[in-house]
Parts: C-alpha cells; sequence; structure tokens
C-alpha cells in the first residue's frame, strides 16, 4: 500500500464526509493505492456515524474509536500501530489542512529520501493570541530539540516513512514533538514543506491558551528525558553528590572554627547559633534527596506498561 492517511478528530462530523471526498479524489487521480483511518478521540457528536456510513460505501475507510476523550497523542499511536501504507500522512479532520498537499509530501518521502516531512504553515488565518505564542513556542523548540530547519513543529499536516512511526512511542500531549522524538530514534533526515492554511470552515478550535503553558512542560520533560532518562543518576546523583560536598565540607569549617577558637582561649558560640551550621546541614540533606531521587529513576527508568493503554470501544 502506498499511502495511509491517519485522521485524529473530534466533533467533527460536518467535515467529514467533504475531507473523505478531498482526499479521495486526491488519491484516485495520482493512482496511489491507499487507506484513511479516522480516529474517533470520544466524539459527542455524530461523528462515529458518519465514519461508519463512510465505511460502509467505501473500502478504504477505517475507524477507530476511544470510548472517551483521551487527545490527540493517543490518537495518533493507535492510528500509527494500524497504518499500513509505506508512507503515513497525518492530517487534521477540521479542512484547515488541504489534502492536495499529499502528492508532494509522499514524493519527499519516496524521492528526495526524507525520514519525516513536517507542514508549515507560513500565512496563516489565525488570530494573534494564537499565532504569536505559537511562534515563540516554535523558535523554543527549534533551540531546546536542535532541529533548526523546522518552523512549524506542531502543524498537524506531516508525512512519514513507515519506519519511522514504528519506532517512536508518542503518549501524552507529545505530537507536538514528532519530529524531536524521530530525531532521537535516529531518524536525521527531517524536512519542511510549505503547505497551504485554510480558515476552519466548520465548529470551532477544540485548543485553548493552555496548551502552550502545557506544550513548554512537555518540552522541557523531553529535553530531560532525551538527555538523561536512560540513565538519571548522571544529573540527579551528580547535582546531589556536589550539594552533599558542599554541605559536608561547610560543616567542617563551622566546627575546625568553633574548635580553633576554644584551643585559642578566644571567644566562641554554639555551632548551632551560626546560620552557617544550617545552610550546610539544609545542603547536605538536599545533597542525599537528589541522589536518592536519581537511584530510584535509575531503578524505574521511565517504564510503564500502562503508559499507552486505550480503551477502544470499537473498529472498523
Amino acid at each position: 500500500m502506498d499511502i495511509s492517511v491517519i485522521v485524529p478528530l473530534y466533533n467533527e462530523a460536518e467535515s467529514l464526509p467533504e475531507l473523505h471526498a478531498w482526499i479521495k479524489r486526491v488519491m484516485e487521480a495520482n493512482h496511489f493505492t491507499y487507506e484513511v483511518i479516522f480516529v474517533n478521540d470520544g466524539s459527542t457528536d455524530e461523528s462515529w456515524s458518519v465514519i461508519s456510513k463512510l465505511a460502509e460505501t467505501n473500502p478504504e475507510v477505517k475507524g477507530i474509536k476511544f470510548r472517551r476523550n483521551y487527545g490527540k497523542s493517543p490518537a495518533l499511536y493507535c492510528g500509527f500501530a494500524r497504518a499500513a501504507g509505506d508512507v503515513v500522512i497525518t492530517m487534521d479532520a477540521d479542512l484547515q489542512d488541504s489534502p492536495d498537499e499529499i502528492p508532494d509530501l509522499y514524493r519527499m518521502i519516496k524521492e528526495e529520501g526524507y525520514d519525516l516531512v513536517s507542514g508549515y504553515k507560513q500565512k496563516r488565518y489565525d488570530p494573534l493570541s494564537k499565532t504569536i505564542p505559537t511562534k515563540l513556542f516554535n523558535a523554543t523548540a527549534r533551540r531546546v530539540s536542535g532541529i533548526h530547519n523546522l518552523h512549524d513543529f506542531n502543524c498537524g499536516l506531516k508525512a512519514y516513512r513507515s519506519d519511522v512511526i514504528k519506532n517512536i512511542e508518542v503518549y501524552g500531549e507529545m505530537h507536538r514533538y514528532i519530529p524531536y522524538l524521530a530525531k532521537n530514534a535516529g531518524f536525521s533526515r527531517i524536512g519542511e514543506k510549505v503547505v497551504h492554511h485554510q480558515a476552519r470552515k466548520y465548529g470551532k478550535t477544540k485548543f485553548g491558551l493552555d496548551r502552550f503553558v502545557n506544550g513548554y512542560l512537555d518540552l522541557l520533560s523531553l529535553w530531560f528525558l532525551s538527555r538523561f532518562g536512560k540513565q538519571p543518576m548522571h544529573v540527579f546523583g551528580l547535582w546531589g553528590s556536589i550539594m552533599f560536598f558542599i554541605g559536608f565540607v561547610a560543616v567542617i569549617i563551622v566546627g575546625f572554627g568553633k574548635l580553633y577558637a576554644m584551643a585559642s582561649g578566644l571567644p566562641y558560640r554554639l555551632v548551632t547559633d551560626s546560620p552557617y551550621f544550617f545552610i550546610a546541614l539544609t545542603m547536605m540533606l538536599l545533597g542525599t534527596q537528589l541522589f536518592v531521587a536519581g537511584f530510584l529513576g535509575e531503578l524505574v527508568s521511565r517504564n510503564s506498561s500502562l503508559r499507552n493503554t486505550y480503551q477502544v470501544e470499537e473498529e472498523i
């Protein structure tokens, strides 16, 4: 199969027939063999009924229905697991991503040898309250990830070589950083394509401003895990040892200061009357805690058998 198109969605019943017809028209015009996997992320409207009706008359249509709303990353994770195409295309269901971009994205993967191609919505039809935070977010993501050629990490329109999606784990809200996840997995051929961005035709956006705060927190988590996830002792143990050593030396200095004063007949005060003693003691305690945290982290090593377990109610 040439292409798998994965469409995560939440309450997009109005746009689905038009989106499917558009994808079908593009695929048939380019003679692609394909499948369209709609992942219904706990929609409360008629989205699943629309998907079911499309599947009855279109054998290329497949569907996954979650019992409740989990988020975009879980939807992509389940879609990736089911995808069978040589090239996988992801796009949003709100008609803001154009299926007309699919042939060029496919060509960049198959002919130009990219592992991943991310869309870049250079001209956006979004309010300033969304575009300005997006620019700041992308600038930070470029700096932290080291992928300097991407301008829009969070663009829903992306193309992947099949090997990429089978070797990365998308969880939580990490869909924003799939290029970073791919890079950490060893897929370094990451490209970008300027794509057409359309104004939303139906409904309203499902994302609020809180996604920018969560995005930065996820970026910090991903940066830490990519650097120290396999060996957390390297950071916690190092800083814990340094803090303990500084505190220990400070306690010795305070103690020897008192002993020297006593031996010399100079006036002195109790060690516990010195604020430096408590500062040093706090340093030792924090150092010990950091060291223990690193040791426990090394044991856990961020493995969880339930990380990507979701309740799928029905599949087509």
